[in-house]
């Protein structure tokens, strides 16, 4: 085979590889992810001669308390979720139920249909809302609440459990001082926004519970969310090349069709 003959084989291989991956960057560019909240520190490193520096966010610690079924869970239990949280109080007169039927309808819009009937799809969120009045939120009460809101205990925790170690994650996780920005009493929490974590437990966003477009934001960032690639993993570079089917139908085409090209060529030149 001729010089130009390989070249132009080797051109029908890369291109379609090369346009797919000039075309997924540019999509993937396009995506304005959710931003981080909560800086921890900055380091500093020397990388090739350069000085580098990595943002260190803050990973939400872990906590263990009881939701309206009576089991102990904790926020870890939910590896590779998303988690959208809020905080209320069961005799709340004013913003507490309207924040918890739009957490309901978060809820319901990740539900599908399967044998005829809807479905809440409990792999993608987890819905978590911790009473700020555990002395008076008990597990009863909380199980007459979330069934009086219809609320689905699959992906959905309504927690109780120590007031002390409720409010120091509220305040010392979550830093609903600094964030809340409606000047947050630390005696008695009562907050109206909704909180968005990361897979890796870091706070991606803060949204208004009683607001249309902030709900309606938070439900597209959660999406946006679990697209996002996980830059602790090796790169699945490889992987995603192989898995390219259509590709390789495409240049398996173009191979045979060059093939034949050239072999007519050839003999028609004899």
């Amino acid at each position: 085979m001729s010089k130009k003959a390989i070249l132009a084989l080797m051109i029908a291989v890369l291109m379609p590889l090369i346009g797919y991956f000039i075309l997924k960057a540019a999509s993937d560019h396009s995506i304005v992810m959710p931003r981080k909240f909560l800086l921890d520190t900055v380091v500093t490193r020397i990388e090739n001669g350069k000085q580098m520096t990595d943002s260190i966010w803050h990973q939400t610690a872990n906590i263990k308390l009881v939701n309206q079924l009576g089991d102990s869970v904790s926020l870890y239990d939910k590896p590779g979720k998303i988690l959208v949280i809020d905080f209320f109080f069961t005799h709340c007169p004013g913003p507490c139920p309207i924040l918890t039927r739009n957490m309901r309808k978060l809820q319901q819009s990740f539900a599908n249909y399967q044998d005829g009937r809807r479905v809440i799809d409990s792999s993608v969120v987890q819905f978590i809302s911790f009473t700020v009045d555990p002395e008076r939120d008990s597990v009863p009460v909380l199980k007459a609440y979330a069934d009086k809101f219809s609320v689905s205990p699959d992906n959905w925790w309504m927690l109780t459990g120590p007031k002390k170690q409720i409010y120091d994650f509220a305040f010392n996780e979550l830093k609903m001082g600094l964030l809340d920005g409606h000047g947050v009493d630390t005696a008695f929490l009562h907050t109206q926004d909704f909180l968005v974590l990361d897979r890796n437990h870091v706070l991606r966003g803060l949204y208004d519970g009683r607001d249309t477009a902030d709900l309606a934001k938070l439900a597209k960032d959660v999406g946006l969310l679990m697209l996002e690639k996980d830059r602790t993993k090796k790169s699945e570079l490889f992987t995603e090349i192989i898995d390219l089917k259509w590709i390789w139908v495409i240049v398996v085409l173009l191979v045979i069709v060059f093939s034949v090209y050239f072999s007519m060529k050839r003999k028609s030149e004899y």
